[in-house]
């Protein structure tokens, strides 16, 4: 073997193990066997309460301690003093405690072993220079042991098709294809409330708050190989870490769609997100050109967003450009046929043997083309033979069905 392939194949391994730890070190933030919480609290309307509902018996099937130094029970379980009494190291931590315990709590859960952390605690550096000084302590302790941090400032994870609810929203939402990541807890909360309404299914809701350690790129790793994720949606006001975005999303988009709401688009918006994050919004000239390089498909609405969730989540993706379109109205076709050109797509071009079949099958003074015009008078019948002919049609990746 020539020195330079032994050197690509050693550079190929290394990068597998390294994409391997990646995964596996987020294994326990999203499938834990055994979860910590600290702050759980009986305060009825407080966030630990509310996580201690999500968390307990009944709701997630794992082993919940919850960690309370005032009480010996907590919602009717054996309460913990501190991190260090529990019968056995869990695989995440939850913590809901007043900001400046945070550090002390992050250090004893590396002492623990403890190696994810989801910090719900808000007070960090969207408050100023004394919560900038507490991330610090929080990233010194985690980094000491290789702990990775969800947060601070955030709603928290759930993983639908497991049961798994780490946030303090409630309902679950319904299990499905599509992974939301926000940074507005507020507005996944409604993205939640929607997909319940709609029927919606999510395989990953993560609020990423002031993204201290965990960031849009380890999520993306996670989620590619996700076989419950079919798509990746992002609320978005910051970057973070830029280089592992663009390296993380170009390789994920190849395969899985990630489709962007990015917020901070005006000097007004940007500054409103940094009141919000911590974190300065970048230049949007600049953010445009990044999603373009990488595949990620920007959206300029939460509308946008919704109905793109709704599509992926309750059909198939196209395998490519060329749409077919059946309609029953010439309008409608022409506007369909100009938003997909303008979107990049393709008309696709019929077989002359599907065209001969629907000669048999449609009026004689059908389109004789794409789009298909099966005319206004037409049933479901003539419909649903329409459909069948220009579904079977090679040079069609996907049908567009009009009914006015």
């Amino acid at each position: 073997m020539d020195a330079p392939k032994s050197n690509e194949e050693a550079r190929g391994a290394l990068a597998h193990d390294v994409l391997g730890w990646q995964h596996r070190s987020l294994k326990g933030l999203f499938e834990p066997r055994s979860i910590a919480l600290v702050g759980a609290t009986e305060k009825a309307g407080s966030v630990g309460q509310a996580l201690l509902e999500n968390l307990s018996p009944g709701s997630y099937s794992g082993r919940l301690y919850p960690v309370n130094p005032k009480h010996p029970t907590v919602g009717g379980l054996t309460a913990y003093k501190d991190l260090s009494t529990l019968p056995e190291t869990p695989d995440l931590v939850v913590i809901a405690t007043p900001a400046p315990t945070v550090p002390g709590v992050v250090e004893e859960a590396a002492a623990r072993g403890i190696r994810n952390a989801i910090v719900i605690s808000a007070g960090f550096k969207e408050a100023g220079e004394p919560g900038v000084e507490l991330e610090r302590r929080i990233a010194a302790a985690a980094g000491r042991t290789g702990m990775r941090v969800l947060g601070p400032n955030c709603l928290g994870l759930m993983r639908p098709p497991s049961g798994l609810n780490a946030t303090f929203a409630k309902p679950m939402a319904l299990p499905g294809g599509v992974a939301f990541l926000s940074q507005s807890g507020a507005l996944l909360s409604s993205v939640l409330d929607w997909g319940l309404e709609r029927g919606v299914g999510f395989s990953a809701f993560v609020s990423m708050g002031s993204m201290l350690d965990l960031s849009w790129g380890d999520f993306f790793d996670y989620l590619g190989s996700d076989p419950a994720t079919q798509c990746i949606l992002l609320y978005m006001e910051t970057v973070g870490d830029a280089r592992a975005f663009m390296s993380a999303a170009r390789e994920v988009a190849l395969a899985k769609p990630i489709i962007a709401l990015k917020a901070g688009r005006s000097a007004a918006g940007a500054k409103a997100a940094a009141s919000h994050t911590g974190s300065l919004a970048g230049s949007d000239d600049v953010m445009d050109a990044a999603f373009r390089r990488c595949g990620v498909l920007r959206v300029d609405t939460i509308a946008e967003l919704f109905n793109l969730a709704e599509a992926i989540s309750k059909q198939g993706r196209p395998k490519g450009k060329r749409l077919a379109i059946v309609t029953n109205a010439g309008g409608p076709g022409v506007l369909a046929t100009d938003a997909l050109l303008q979107g990049g797509g393709e008309v696709a071009t019929l077989d002359p043997a599907t065209l001969m079949r629907l000669d048999k099958e449609l009026p004689a003074h059908w389109s004789h083309g794409d789009p298909v015009d099966v005319l206004g008078d037409a049933g479901p019948e003539r419909y649903a033979r329409a459909l069948e002919t220009v579904g079977a049609d090679p040079g069609a990746d996907a049908t567009l069905v009009i009914l006015t």
